[in-house]
């Protein structure tokens, strides 16, 4: 196979492979020296490696805009004929248009800014000073401006306001119109089936309080990555302050969030970043090093995360199996029994933070910082009022106040604090997505609970492996959900899914 490639593969493009490749290389080396930042390193090396990554940033950024990469796009265009390699050109083009347009000197600045608005965001949310975050923040939103605007210009057919130009680095091919016609579905909605399941859920005991040990829950988090199909010869899990997934092929790296009272709350973040790195593992080999090699996008990488959270995890199947390993490795929790445990993971109840927040209350989480961050980029919102309009939406979409509460409120994310606007709808969207193709993955396997009950998960990543992770970026992300679906995200999937499970509690 790779001897024909390479027959007809032409001269440009070959050069072309090379030179993203060695793009490949420094991203690898950013990848990692990231990681370390927010998991190993000590506090007082962050000047430094913040310095450090900086320069990596500038120097790919560098390579990636050089001059003669535009005319080597150009050659190479003007003589593929091979489907597949028109499609690689394609995303390396796409990679280009997307750095061509930023001064090197902006994106240093931006790499400085962001290094310093989130390690200062580490201690400063613990203290609730708002102050202090603001003053390093409207640096990073002045800067993140510009960014917007200049990407904007590239395109202005496609990207009708500055914010829609970021968004396409995290959702690419979902604009802000598609997204806001989706939240307007989902704001109608949700308040009342959250209502109606809150009411039901009265009937349930509120007894479920357990202290656990850190060491005991690292251990059972391990065990349930295993039971999802993380290899552990091919990547870690850690502990940050955060949960992300990162690595490379052969080396994904996971990290989880531990608390004394509340165990399920780490458990369910190892699902989500096993999910993405289940992902990272099935993308196509061919492809690796290469743009087309890489995840779609981010509202597809979560759809993935979230479907090992939220369809295996959590199902009343899954949970089944898994509890006597959870009764293992946490004897204190022997007394609770899996519908227990399922029926404490499943609770809905509005609360202040995202991360901690149950499927139905999730998506108005995303909805309030959708919309103040599409206002904050196009100039409609300043970062000093923040806080208010923080407030007054998660006091309309969850009927709770954050005054003066700046850690549990506009403090409470990482995302911001370098710059990545854009990235949150993607959460959402994975849900909704996620949903989607598990209810066509289940009309092919219509024994799916009777395999989770017996802790066999591997259909399920052969399914996706199938449909999702082996395309990497050879179809959009609306063309890939109709590839494995049959349509385009359609919430009215995840709110029959919500019915279902939290109405009838079918799963």
């Amino acid at each position: 196979y790779y001897t024909y490639l390479n027959y007809i593969m032409s001269y440009q493009y070959q050069l072309l492979e090379k030179q993203f490749i060695q793009l490949s290389q420094l991203e690898h080396a950013l990848t990692f020296l990231q990681w370390d930042q927010l998991v190993m390193m000590p506090p007082g090396g962050n000047k430094a490696r913040s310095e450090a990554i900086a320069e990596l940033c500038a120097m790919h950024h560098g390579l990636l805009v050089k001059p003669e990469m535009g005319e080597l796009l150009a050659e190479a265009e003007a003589t593929e004929k091979d489907s597949e390699v028109k499609l690689s050109l394609a995303e390396m083009q796409r990679e280009y248009n997307w750095a061509a347009c930023l001064p090197s000197d902006l994106v240093k600045a931006k790499s400085l800014a962001g290094s310093k608005c989130e390690h200062g965001w580490r201690t400063q949310r613990q203290e609730n000073d708002w102050p202090g975050f603001l003053e390093n923040f409207r640096e990073v939103v002045k800067l993140s401006r510009e960014e917007a605007q200049a990407r904007q210009a590239v395109d202005p057919e496609s990207f009708t306001t500055p914010y829609d130009a970021l968004l396409d680095l995290y959702c690419t091919g979902d604009s802000s119109r598609m997204i806001s016609d989706i939240f307007t579905v989902l704001k109608n909605e949700l308040p009342q089936l959250i209502s109606e399941v809150r009411e039901q859920q009265k009937m349930r005991s509120n007894q479920f309080e357990t202290r656990c040990t850190i060491e005991a829950q690292k251990k059972l988090n391990k065990e349930l990555s295993t039971c999802l199909g993380f290899d552990f010869n091919r990547g870690r899990i850690d502990e940050s302050s955060h949960p992300f997934s990162t690595g490379a092929l052969g080396d994904h790296r996971i990290t989880s969030r531990y608390r004394n009272d509340n165990f399920i709350d780490a458990l369910k973040s190892t699902a989500h970043e096993t999910g993405h790195a289940a992902y990272e593992n099935g993308l196509p080999i061919r492809w690796d090093g290469l743009p087309l090699g890489q995840a779609r996008n981010l509202s597809i990488h979560e759809s993935q995360s979230l479907l090992f959270e939220k369809q295996i995890f959590l199902s009343k199947a899954f949970i089944s199996f898994f509890t006597p390993t959870i009764h293992t490795f946490l004897p204190e929790v022997r007394k609770f029994s899996h519908d227990q445990i399922w029926q404490s993971s499943t609770r809905v109840r509005p609360q202040l933070i995202r991360v901690e927040a149950d499927e139905l209350c999730y998506p108005l989480h995303v909805i309030l910082r959708y919309e103040i961050e599409y206002a904050l980029i196009n100039g409609d919102l300043e970062p000093d009022d923040l806080p208010d309009a923080w407030s007054e939406k998660t006091q309309t979409y969850l009927g709770l106040s954050t005054d003066g509460n700046f850690k549990d409120g506009c403090l409470q994310d990482i995302h911001w604090t370098d710059g990545s606007f854009g990235y949150f709808p993607a959460y959402t969207l994975g849900s909704l997505n996620g949903v989607q193709m598990f209810a066509a993955l289940c009309r092919e396997h219509g024994d799916w609970q009777e395999q989770f009950a017996r802790g066999e998960i591997q259909f399920v990543r052969n399914w996706l492996e199938d449909k999702i992770w082996s395309k990497g970026r050879m179809l959009e992300s609306q063309q890939l959900l109709v590839s494995a679906t049959g349509e385009g995200t359609n919430p009215e999937h995840f709110l029959s899914y919500i019915k279902d499970r939290y109405l009838n509690e079918l799963y």
